[in-house]
């Protein structure tokens, strides 16, 4: 990057209404006797508020409605500003239920084929802020929003825009979507107070939970009075195939995002990692030999909100970043309540955060990594 992109408001939805430990709201509950994680009950209440002022979007999918919800909470966003929220399944409620009218009946509602498109997300926010910038929406799975930043910096460096919308929306807390992490067997079974344990190297299955989320970030090359944080640096991979859920033993993939990232930065000053961890025993260790490579035993801080939040897929880097942000204007780093700190913070990091590290990857054997510093 020749500049840094300006981190000028986020909004954001999801299932707790703090990323911060010591405001433990991560109760998980049981969907057909699969974990879930739906947006926090606090944050239900502002939705469906939401929904009953806006009856027109009722017909939206949920992940649609979502971004909605979420960008209209963006302050001072220009006329011009262009939008790209990605989304790993799009508008999964909606298309599931037309599908299954279609096998009894053999009929559809007129609507259902502009309404089951993944640009949906995008252009109805577009639409609702009023905007006249590009509007484009895209999946690559789990690294969604990471690359929608991705986006959001090229066409802001190239000039093709001033500003821009990115993030990522999911509402995945379906029977087929859920069913599909089941046959993959990496659904959790777990029976004790964290269903998701990302992280957790000794654990002896896997323990994927899925849960839904939004968040949005208006970004610029220009610094406002409501900055709150820069992006100095990032990195993109991509690995040769291996499997269906492409990872690796040592993430090369991951290896060359980060290194990419830090091409600028001095690897000892980075105070924070916040992994991508999917709480799946291959993908959790994948991303831990590739830390270790890069950073060796003396690594950073490791953060993750999966165990919170559980993997809300497309949206997961927009939850990332902004735990990020809430890192940076509690001036603490997050701990993860199961696992010992000598193991997630070996440098005995106390200080304010100043520069934090994103991971996020998917299926197809991508990875992103985003460096994030403190404004």
């Amino acid at each position: 990057m020749r500049n840094p992109i300006y981190i000028n408001d986020s909004a954001i939805i999801a299932g707790v209404d703090s990323f911060d430990n010591q405001i433990l709201d991560c109760f998980f509950e049981k969907k057909n006797d699969a974990w879930i994680k739906p947006i926090s009950k606090t944050n239900e209440i502002k939705f469906n508020t939401f929904l009953e002022s806006h009856k027109p979007y009722q017909a939206l999918d949920r992940s649609v409605q979502l971004a909605i919800f979420v960008a209209q909470s963006l302050k001072n966003v220009p006329e011009q500003t262009a939008v790209n929220i990605g989304s790993s399944r799009g508008a999964t409620g909606l298309w599931e239920n037309s599908y299954a009218r279609f096998r009894e009946s053999g009929t559809l509602p007129i609507i259902t084929s502009p309404l089951t498109t993944l640009g949906n997300i995008s252009s109805w926010v577009s639409q609702d802020l009023g905007l006249n910038g590009v509007s484009f929406s895209h999946s690559i799975t789990c690294a969604t929003a990471s690359h929608a930043i991705l986006n959001a910096i090229a066409w802001i460096e190239s000039g093709m825009a001033t500003s821009f919308i990115a993030g990522g929306s999911e509402a995945p807390l379906t029977d087929f979507t859920i069913s599909q992490m089941q046959a993959l067997r990496i659904y959790s079974r777990e029976t004790d107070s964290f269903p998701c344990k990302p992280l957790d190297l000794s654990k002896s299955q896997n323990t994927m939970v899925l849960g839904e989320a939004a968040a949005c970030f208006l970004l610029s090359k220009e610094q406002t009075k409501h900055t709150m944080a820069k992006i100095v640096g990032y990195g993109i991979a991509i690995e040769k195939l291996s499997s269906a859920t492409s990872v690796t033993t040592n993430g090369q993939c991951l290896q060359d995002s980060m290194k990419m990232a830090l091409v600028n930065t001095a690897f000892e000053d980075v105070d924070a990692i916040i992994t991508h961890s999917p709480g799946t025993i291959k993908g959790d260790k994948a991303e831990f030999a590739a830390i270790k490579e890069v950073f060796g035993d003396n690594h950073p801080a490791l953060c993750n909100n999966k165990w919170q939040l559980g993997h809300t897929l497309g949206a997961s880097g927009a939850m990332s970043m902004a735990m990020a942000l809430e890192m940076f204007e509690k001036s603490t780093i997050f701990e993860i309540p199961y696992l010992d700190s000598t193991f997630t913070n070996p440098r005995g990091i106390n200080k304010v955060p100043q520069k934090i590290l994103i991971n996020a990857t998917g299926f197809g054997g991508n990875a992103v990594s985003l460096l994030l510093e403190k404004f």
